[in-house]
Parts: structure tokens; sequence; C-alpha cells
């Protein structure tokens, strides 16, 4: 059991950071899209190719992959549900999950041209993915509850 419990540790934290990674970039280039300068089509077509294949490239594999492997250490019975903690990332992960998929909404009205939000507001939503990582890293690591 120990190695496969260091082989399915290693492969979620791997797979958090990747998703972890876009979900920080992500809304950062919708800031960047929506603020760029309107009639440019290079410019439109440039960052629908970037935000798409990040979503479908990098960003969805490695949320699947983080659930996949996070499920396969609950399996293995490495979580104690006596503690708080794991509740309190169980709920980060569905929140983070959630922020996950309205991203993915966004970046389909964005294709469509329907810019609903301006740079300030995903500038804003930018930080959600921080605020849900200090919750699930400091409930897994310190487990102050």
């Amino acid at each position: 059991m120990t190695d496969w419990y260091q082989w399915l540790l290693a492969l979620h934290i791997v797979s958090f950071i990747a998703w972890m990674a876009g979900l920080f970039y992500l809304p950062r280039l919708f800031v960047y899209h929506v603020e760029a300068a309107k009639g440019d089509d290079g410019r439109e077509q440039l960052f629908q190719v970037m935000e798409r294949r990040l979503l479908r490239a990098i960003m969805n594999p490695a949320m699947i992959a983080t659930w996949i492997f996070g499920l396969a250490l609950i399996s293995i019975g490495v979580v104690d549900w006596s503690a708080v903690w794991p509740y309190t990332k169980a709920v980060a992960v569905i929140a983070m999950s959630a922020f996950h998929m309205w991203c993915a909404k966004q970046r389909k009205a964005m294709e469509a041209g329907a810019y609903t939000h301006a740079g300030r507001h995903y500038r804003m939503m930018n930080e959600v993915p921080t605020l849900l990582l200090l919750v699930i890293v400091f409930s897994v690591i310190v487990r102050p509850f």
C-alpha cells in the first residue's frame, strides 16, 4: 500500500499543480481578450485559440486526473473522515470545479463574441482559485479544524 500511496499522491499533486496553473492563467487571458482592441480579428482569433487550447489540452485533463487520483487516494483509506479537514477540502475542490466550469462557459461566450464582463471583473475572478488553493492546502497540511 505504501508504494501505491506515494505514486497516487505524487500524481495527484502534479495534476493539481497543472490544473491550478490553468485556473490562474485562463482568467488572465480573459482580461487580455476583453481589453484587446475590438475589431482586430487577428488578436481575437489568437486569444480564442489560446483559451481553447489551454482549457481543452491542459485544464480539462488536469482536473480529471486530479479527481481520479484524489478519489483513488480516498479509496485506499488514507483519509480520516472523523476529522473536519477532508470536508473543507472537498467543499473547496467542488468549488474549484465549479469555477473551472464557469471559466469554460465564459470561454464559449467569448468565442461567440458575447462579452458580458469587463476586464476588471475577470481580474477579480482571477483571485478565486488563489483563495480556494489556500483553503485546500491549509486544510490538508495544517489541519486547523
